[in-house]
């Protein structure tokens, strides 16, 4: 029951202004990369789409389901992000699509030598934590499908705003922006590689049994004095090189993790708001409410109405 996380809303073609009800499609070129609004006002089965690049697509309304090559068919549903390989082909299902319901999704097509450029500079000169695993953008099945990030979701709101300017600049600050939206791309990726996944590499990647000990300990206090020393590291080059790896702070993750932690508990029926503070590791019920209005949008309390009415 989380938020989805979106860029801010794209306006809808009206219907006179549709040139096809299936995967209209608005382009915006750049020097950088190639912006495409796609949305679709009627229910289509397979619909096939290959941009020649490799290609960042974000839901922005509605539901589809994709088709990739050698994976099982998976819902696409706005606050979610999928990564499709240079001249890789996917088609697409729009079970739900209607005129009152339209589906909405954009679709950066980026160009491989730019990959190739922005890898390089980032392992040439802010290289990952663990040697044998350079950065790289990923397109293979397991890390493909994946749910944004407020850094990426931010990225991906400059880049539609860059692609609507009308300014000298704008080829310039679109470089800049593909750059940061590439970071953020592989940063989403590396979260899922260790936080969804730590248990798979708690011999080969120091962060590994850091957010082993985070997830097991969510209760209790958790110092980044405590985890630097997990991962053999002074204070200051943990949280650098935390944040340079995943995008967000130590601090940002254990927060995230007991506010993931705190819904799943006020899920329960006999549970209450001020249990789930204490249990959570919050130990200040003011500030868990502020927190979880802060990154859910409502009170633990609403939050946990509305599951109980669900």
């Amino acid at each position: 029951m989380s938020r989805p996380l979106l860029p801010s809303s794209v306006a809808l073609h009206r219907p006179a202004d549709l040139s096809t009800l299936v995967e209209n499609r608005t382009v915006y070129s750049l020097n950088a990369f190639e912006l495409n609004i796609f949305e679709t006002h009627q229910q289509a089965h397979r619909v096939p789409l290959n941009l020649g690049a490799l290609v960042l697509t974000t839901m922005l309304r509605g539901k589809k389901v994709m088709h990739l090559p050698g994976r099982p068919a998976f819902d696409y549903l706005p606050g979610e992000s999928v990564v499709v390989g240079e001249q890789q082909t996917m088609e697409i299902d729009f079970p739900e699509a209607n005129e009152a319901s339209p589906t909405q999704c954009l679709a950066v097509a980026i160009p491989a030598e730019t990959i190739r450029g922005t890898v390089d500079l980032l392992n040439e000169r802010y290289p990952r934590v663990e040697e044998h695993t350079p950065w790289q953008l990923q397109h293979d099945q397991d890390y493909a499908h994946l749910h944004n990030t407020p850094e990426l979701t931010g990225t991906l709101e400059r880049i539609i705003r860059v692609s609507q300017e009308t300014t000298a600049a704008k080829d310039v600050l679109a470089n800049f922006t593909l750059q940061e939206l590439l970071v953020r791309l592989m940063q989403t990726q590396a979260r899922k590689l260790i936080f969804d996944n730590y248990a798979q590499h708690l011999t080969t990647h120091r962060f590994a049994h850091v957010v082993q000990y985070i997830k097991r300990n969510l209760a209790e206090p958790l110092p980044v004095e405590k985890l630097s020393e997990l991962a053999c590291m002074s204070k200051a080059t943990f949280f650098r090189l935390f944040k340079r790896e995943f995008g967000l702070t130590p601090v940002e993750y254990i927060i995230q993790e007991r506010l993931k932690e705190a819904k799943r508990l006020l899920r329960h029926p006999l549970s209450t708001v001020a249990e789930v503070c204490y249990r959570t590791g919050f130990n200040n019920p003011a500030y868990f409410q502020k927190l979880f209005r802060k990154y859910e949008g409502l009170t633990p309390g609403l939050y946990k109405k509305q599951c109980l009415v669900g």
